[in-house]
């Protein structure tokens, strides 16, 4: 039996995987988070208990979200293998999230059978990428390195970075963009992803160094 916790802030996206998690056959949900708090909670009570075997989490959830959660839980529960299931599939988060300690990574548009192999290969002490991010990771340019990480950026974290960068407080910026705080403060944990930096001092330093605005 292969014991899982689950961390999603998405209540409906949460109860449907762990609907779907209940078909397979194996395979138990034991525990349920909702942010970056309760998912650290959940894995060290866990390693305490010794009754999960795996972790299943997003990357984007309120708290300390992103590698810096999966950083914090491969620091702080090593033997809990973490495999993040993401709606994003741009190879520069893949790769740093694994560099951040995650065992394997597979997004939200994966099959059943892709996220059941994935579950039994990490569980297994495996790792494991989703075959079309791997196939991305393969090809990705090689000099996409420190200079051209800004080219990953979407239009909307363009706008962001740029509000920014000129000191705009982030519930400003979504009132200008029409925005919740929530997505804008999605947006810059995204691009702060993208850009490998971890505070607004790295993303000012960063454009300076890059030259990305007049």
């Amino acid at each position: 039996m292969i014991r899982l916790i689950i961390a999603d802030d998405h209540t409906l996206f949460r109860l449907g995987l762990k609907q779907m998690l209940h078909t397979f056959p194996g395979i138990e949900v034991v525990r349920e988070a909702t942010n970056a708090e309760e998912t650290l909670a959940a894995a060290k009570a866990a390693i305490q208990a010794r009754d999960a075997d795996l972790l299943l989490t997003d990357l984007t959830m309120p708290g300390t979200s992103g590698t810096k959660l999966i950083e914090n839980l491969h620091q702080g529960c090593p033997q809990l293998p973490v495999l993040v299931l993401s709606m994003h599939d741009e190879p520069a988060m893949v790769r740093r999230a694994l560099q951040a300690g995650a065992a394997g990574y597979i997004t939200k548009e994966a099959t059943p059978q892709i996220l059941q192999t994935a579950i039994t290969r990490v569980a297994k002490g495996e790792r494991y990428i989703a075959p079309g991010l791997a196939e991305a990771l393969a090809f990705e340019t090689v000099s996409h390195g420190a200079g051209e990480r800004h080219q990953t950026l979407s239009p909307r974290e363009w706008e962001v970075l740029r509000r920014i960068v000129a000191g705009v407080s982030l519930n400003q910026i979504a009132e200008q963009l029409n925005l919740s705080p929530k997505t804008v403060t999605t947006h810059k944990t995204h691009l702060m992803e993208k850009l490998g930096v971890d505070s607004n001092a790295d993303l000012m330093r960063y454009a300076i160094a890059q030259k990305l605005f007049d």
